[in-house]
């Protein structure tokens, strides 16, 4: 094996590969920062480009625009309270009011520092573990996806800690809005109301942008405010932030390295999952839980390790058992695929070069990532000095631009202004429009997976046995009851604390 790192870290740093690797870095950091046009997208686009390279090459740059783009999904994040992809909704917690605090630079570079150390844990587990964490994924079925996407669900408890009751209305809003659109068992439309466009459903992607982007230009509006916030460029940020990181945040982003990694490797769970469970887990082991959401470097570090860890996480079962984790993965598959590579254990004896060299440069295009954000965050953050009319101008044209783009219908650019009047709106009145999007990302899969789990229970004549008899189902539900109480204990430790200073 030694060899073939040997071998892969020399292709890495032929001058082709690296500048393959350095223009996809860049190319996907963008496409990231801009709402609506995702990883998936960046990394489809260019698959036709490869067929004219040799299969090294090619997936060296699909990797690099990869990893750029689920962190470029944070810049926009940070700077305008706009997820630039759905991994980055938990970014926002924390990344917006930093830059409302006037903390633009250390939230940008604590989410840089973050995505490179969770794409290097995710990396470096994909090439030491591989087979065991494949192992791993084969053990989820559909009980244990519904029960971790129950425990994802169970974080808008701990999420909405000033008013748990307008959180859950807002979590169970976003999931009774992801029902729109065609029964996955039966077959049947629901909520259509006769309007044939709704059968497709709610796509995610636009429902995000109405939320979090087209909201925020009322908001911006609204504020009356010549900038978005107040900016100064600081000298040593990126020093100071590494150091704070690695001083006080070690076991979190190693927490969440390791939640982003296992999430991850599980078919259709995702980063945005990964990052809120993490995020969640950040703010339950934090001795100061009521810090996060008012501008901590804590939360955006959890949820941007987490959401890069999945990078390599998802490759593991694609490269090993030729099953895809992520839509980008799948996507790569097909890639080799057309190269006439298949995908499998027999890829680290039949194609071990081809295997390794991409494995490694996905290591260095994490290191590669830290010096090339670094200098993109000098740019990105002028944004903040630009006047909010001409800012929001421009996110008005993305956010058309990016939701028409899913699937080339108007009816998406509906639902986004929707939505946008919707979050604005409904933020107004109190209700989160972090737990609708959590509701309306993962009220599909609770569904599916429910379904699919109902169907087995027949089969065996045993509710019980399905749901309640599995260990990882039982670790999950353990998870779960964990995390609902958790904020209702603290609560109650809180008001006990309290009453006794006030005797």
């Amino acid at each position: 094996m030694w060899g073939h790192i040997l071998t892969g870290i020399i292709n890495s740093f032929l001058p082709l590969n690296f500048l393959l690797m350095i223009v996809g870095l860049i190319g996907g950091i963008i496409i990231g920062a801009l709402p609506g046009l995702t990883a998936t997208m960046g990394v489809a686009l260019m698959v036709p480009v490869t067929f004219a390279m040799n299969p090294i090459s090619g997936l060296i740059m699909l990797g690099a625009i990869y990893s750029g783009a689920i962190y470029g999904g944070s810049n926009s994040a940070v700077l305008i309270n706009t997820p630039g992809t759905p991994s980055s909704v938990a970014t926002t917690f924390d990344g917006w009011p930093m830059t409302q605090k006037g903390m633009a630079d250390e939230a940008l570079n604590t989410s840089l520092i973050g995505s490179a150390f969770g794409g290097l844990f995710g990396t470096l587990v994909l090439l030491f573990m591989a087979a065991p964490m494949a192992t791993l994924a084969l053990k989820f079925g559909a009980p244990e996806f519904f029960w971790l996407c129950i425990f994802g669900l169970s974080t808008i408890a701990a999420m909405s800690q000033g008013n748990v009751l307008k959180g859950l209305i807002s979590g169970a809003l976003g999931v009774l809005i992801s029902t729109i659109g065609l029964d996955p068992m039966q077959g049947l439309p629901r909520f259509t109301f006769g309007y044939y466009s709704l059968v497709q459903g709610i796509e995610v992607i636009p429902a995000m942008i109405g939320l979090f982007s087209f909201s925020q230009v009322i908001y911006l509006v609204g504020s009356k405010n010549k900038y978005i916030a107040d900016y100064k460029p600081k000298k040593g940020v990126t020093l100071r932030v590494l150091g704070k990181l690695f001083r006080d945040c070690k076991g979190n982003m190693i927490r969440s390295s390791i939640i982003g990694t296992i999430v991850g490797i599980l078919p259709g769970a995702g980063g945005e999952i990964a990052s809120i469970i993490s995020y969640n887990e950040a703010k339950r082991w934090d001795r100061n839980r009521d810090k996060f959401g008012t501008g901590v470097i804590e939360g955006v570090c959890a949820s941007e390790t987490a959401n890069n860890a999945t990078i390599g996480g998802s490759l593991i079962p694609m490269l090993t058992l030729g099953i895809p984790g992520s839509a980008v993965a799948a996507i790569i598959m097909g890639a080799l695929l057309a190269h006439g590579i298949q995908p499998g254990f027999k890829i680290f004896t039949n194609s071990a070069d081809l295997a390794y060299s991409f494995i490694v440069s996905m290591l260095v295009v994490n290191i590669l990532m830290v010096v090339i954000g670094s200098f993109l965050i000098k740019g990105t953050a002028k944004v903040l000095n630009v006047p909010t009319p001409y800012i929001g101008v421009a996110i008005v044209a993305l956010s058309v631009i990016g939701s028409y783009a899913i699937r080339n219908s108007m009816i998406d650019v509906i639902v986004m202004i929707f939505f946008g009047l919707f979050g604005h709106f409904g933020g107004r009145v109190g209700l989160d429009t972090g737990s609708m999007a959590l509701g309306i990302i993962l009220g599909p899969i609770v569904e599916d997976n429910l379904g699919k789990s109902m169907s087995l229970a027949d089969a065996e004549g045993s509710i019980f046995t399905v749901f309640f008899s599995h260990p990882i189902s039982l670790l999950l539900i353990i998870l779960t009851v964990t995390s609902v109480m958790t904020p209702m204990f603290l609560a109650r430790r809180r008001a006990k604390k309290e009453a006794a200073k006030n005797v």
